[in-house]
C-alpha cells in the first residue's frame, strides 16, 4: 500500500470533517476499480463499521462495499452481516449511506448476488416495524434495480416484484413499483 492510500485510510478517523471528507472522496474514487491493497486495509475498515463516530461508520461501510470487487478470497461473505447491521444504524443517514452502497456487492458475481439478495430480502421483511421502514424498503428496491441494471438477471426483477407485492401500504407499494417501471 502506498503512503497516499495509508494517509487517507488514517484520515477517515480524523476529527476534522474536511479532512475526513477528502479521505472518503479519494478512497471512493480509488475503489471504483479493483485495488491491490484491499486486504492490507480490510480489518481496519471492518472495525470502522462499529466506530463511535457515525461518519466513520458510513465511510467504512461504503468503502467495504466497493472493496468486494477486490476480494478474491471472499472475505465479504464473512463480513456481509456486519454491513447489514450498519443499515440499522442509530443514525438514519448512516444507515442509508450503507444501504445505498450495498448494490456494489451484488454485482461482483453470482455468489455475491445471492448473498446480497438474501440480505435485501431479510432487511425488507424486518424493517416494516422500523421508524423509517417505508424509506428503507424504497432504498432496497432502488438498490436491487441498480444490480439488475448492471447484470440484467431477471431473477432480480422477480424477487423485487415479489417484495413489492408483499408491501401492505398501497401508497408505498405504488412508490416502490415506480422504481421498476423505468
Amino acid at each position: 500500500m502506498d503512503k497516499t492510500i495509508r494517509t487517507h485510510l488514517d484520515n477517515i478517523r480524523s476529527d476534522d470533517g474536511q479532512i475526513q471528507f477528502k479521505a472518503y472522496d479519494y478512497l471512493m474514487k480509488e475503489t471504483e476499480q479493483p485495488v491491490d491493497w484491499a486486504y492490507e486495509a480490510w480489518d481496519e475498515i471492518v472495525e470502522g463499521l462499529t466506530h463511535k463516530d457515525n461518519h466513520v461508520r458510513a465511510i467504512t461501510s461504503q468503502i467495504l462495499t466497493h472493496l468486494a470487487k477486490s476480494d478474491p478470497k471472499g472475505r465479504i461473505f464473512k463480513d456481509y452481516e456486519k454491513l447489514l447491521n450498519v443499515t440499522k444504524d442509530e443514525r438514519f443517514v448512516t444507515a442509508r449511506h450503507c444501504m445505498q452502497s450495498l448494490w456494489n456487492v451484488g454485482v461482483v458475481g453470482k455468489k455475491h448476488q445471492k448473498l446480497y439478495l438474501d440480505g435485501m430480502e431479510k432487511r425488507f421483511k424486518e424493517c416494516s416495524a422500523e421508524k423509517n421502514g417505508h424509506l428503507i424498503r424504497y432504498d432496497i428496491l432502488v438498490s436491487m434495480r441498480n444490480v439488475y441494471n448492471e447484470v440484467g438477471d431477471e431473477s432480480i426483477r422477480e424477487k423485487a416484484q415479489a417484495l413489492i407485492a408483499s408491501e401492505k401500504d398501497v401508497k408505498n407499494q405504488k412508490k416502490c413499483a415506480g422504481v421498476w417501471k423505468k
